[in-house]
Formats: C-alpha cells, sequence, structure tokens
C-alpha cells in the first residue's frame, strides 16, 4: 500500500511495508534540492511514521541517481525561500527527528543539506562509490543545519574540520573506514540493504528500541552523573511493560514474541 504526504507524485512519496515506512524525497530532476515543499513533506511523513503504532521503523532515500544535493539554492536565490519548519529545523527533519528508528539509504550523493538530513538519521546504509560532504563554504555558507555541530562527535575531531573548511567531498569507502556509515553496499542496492536492516529491528520489541535509541542518543551529551539518572527512567517503562513479559515468556517457551508495543 503506498500512500503520499502531499499529491501522488509530489516532492515526497511514503509507502507503508508491514512495519516499515518508506519515505522517499522525490524530486529527481533537481537532484532532489531542498526546498520549502520538500521539507513540509519530510515532517508530514516524519509524524506519520512517530503517529502510527503499526509502524516501527522509517527508511528514507531518494528517488533517481542519488540521496539529496542539499537546499534548493536557485529557490534561495530568487525568492528568499528557507526550508525549515517549526519544531523540525531544515529540511523538516534536521532538528528534530523521528522518535522511532530511521534508516538513511544513500545512493549516489549526499551532500550540504542533503548529508545533514542523512546524519539526522540513526543510521546510514551507502552504495559503494557515492560522495558524501560539506560543501557550504564555497558557496559562502556554513553547514548550519547539523552537519558542523554533529560531524566532530561521530568522526575524529581533525578529519570533521577538514570537510568543514575545505568543502571537500569523501566517498562512502571513505565514511564507512571513519565509522559514519553503518553498512556498505553496491551501487543500486542502498534501498533494499536498509530494508534488510528495517526489518531485522522491526522485529524487536518496539518499546524497548525506542528507549535504547533514545538513551544512545542521549548518552552523547549526558554528564556522566545525570547519565544513570536519565537511563533509568527510561528503563524502568520498559522493564514494567507488556512486551518484557512477554519477551521472557517467548524465551522460556521457545517461541516469537508477540509484541504489543506497551
Amino acid at each position: 500500500m503506498t500512500n503520499t504526504s502531499t499529491l501522488p507524485g509530489g516532492p515526497v512519496l511514503t509507502e507503508r511495508r508491514g512495519h516499515i515506512l518508506i519515505i522517499t524525497l522525490n524530486r529527481p530532476s533537481v537532484r532532489n534540492a531542498i526546498n520549502l515543499d520538500l521539507a513540509r513533506g519530510v515532517a508530514a511523513a516524519l509524524d506519520m511514521l512517530d503517529g502510527d503504532d503499526q509502524l516501527r521503523v522509517g527508511v528514507l532515500g531518494g528517488a533517481g541517481p542519488g540521496f539529496c544535493a542539499g537546499m534548493d539554492l536557485k529557490a534561495f536565490a530568487t525568492d528568499g525561500e528557507w526550508p525549515l519548519i517549526d519544531g523540525r529545523g531544515f529540511g523538516g527533519i534536521c532538528e528534530r527527528s523521528s522518535d522511532k528508528p530511521l534508516i538513511a539509504a544513500i545512493e549516489g550523493f549526499a551532500m550540504a543539506g542533503g548529508l545533514e538530513v542523512a546524519l539526522s538519521c540513526d543510521l546510514l546504509v551507502a552504495a559503494r562509490g557515492a560522495r558524501m560532504g560539506t560543501p557550504e563554504v564555497k558557496r559562502g555558507l556554513v553547514a548550519g543545519a547539523g552537519a558542523v555541530l554533529r560531524l566532530p562527535k561521530r568522526i575524529p575531531y581533525h578529519i570533521a574540520m577538514e570537510m568543514a573548511l575545505t568543502g571537500d567531498l569523501i566517498t562512502t569507502e571513505r565514511a564507512y573506514e571513519l565509522g559514519l556509515v553503518n553498512l556498505l553496499c553496491e551501487p543500486g542496492e542502498a534501498m533494499a540493504s536498509a530494508l534488510k536492516m528495517a526489518n531485522v529491528i522491526a522485529e524487536n520489541a518496539p518499546i524497548a528500541v525506542r528507549a535504547s535509541k533514545h538513551i544512545v542518543r542521549g548518552a552523547i551529551d549526558w554528564a556522566e552523573d545525570e547519565s544513570w539518572i536519565n537511563q533509568a527512567s527510561l528503563i524502568e517503562r520498559v522493564r514494567r511493560s507488556e512486551d518484557a513479559t512477554e519477551g521472557a515468556l517467548a524465551f522460556s517457551e521457545k517461541r516469537q514474541p508477540h509484541w504489543k508495543g506497551k
């Protein structure tokens, strides 16, 4: 079953596959450049993912040969358009992504704002030979939608600084070596590979997965003395859940668990 967050053929498409929501940036004629309509579509898709209890994981990809080339500079230069969405930020995702796990499926390129959209996801699957980077300084801009904030926390300092200051792109093979990409695949297989990973996640207890995501993301910034307190409140809710009981019963009865998400 396929649903679109705007009109059919609009800038963002959504498709349900079981417990997975596929979100597709759909402006291939302009390399999926981010304008305000696309940002609105992404925000609506994330609202759909988080608002539907039957959905457990999202996969974000791009139509055509690449993931996303960044902000629509033509719209910015001619109309002063800045694709920000209240509550979610640039591209409808960069300041607040989904509460549920989100995987980026990268083909061809993810550069400038496109890389920042990918960095807003929890896991990155990328095709070999694709290129990634923050070339904003070459256009008189700063990678201010998350890249210069997130990269130093995810890759070595000097590499993050090199990317920010030179604006040069790196290959996905290099990004994988640096730990920025979770999984490399052959060109044309990023979506299929991301869906395989999404299916593995979707088989796990939804409430435990969401709590785990929250803890991992928060732990980067939590101080040591608050990390255990913050984690404890989340884990306690999971421990008291019906799914925790079901998981133990399924293990003892040697069967697959039937998750309720509560």
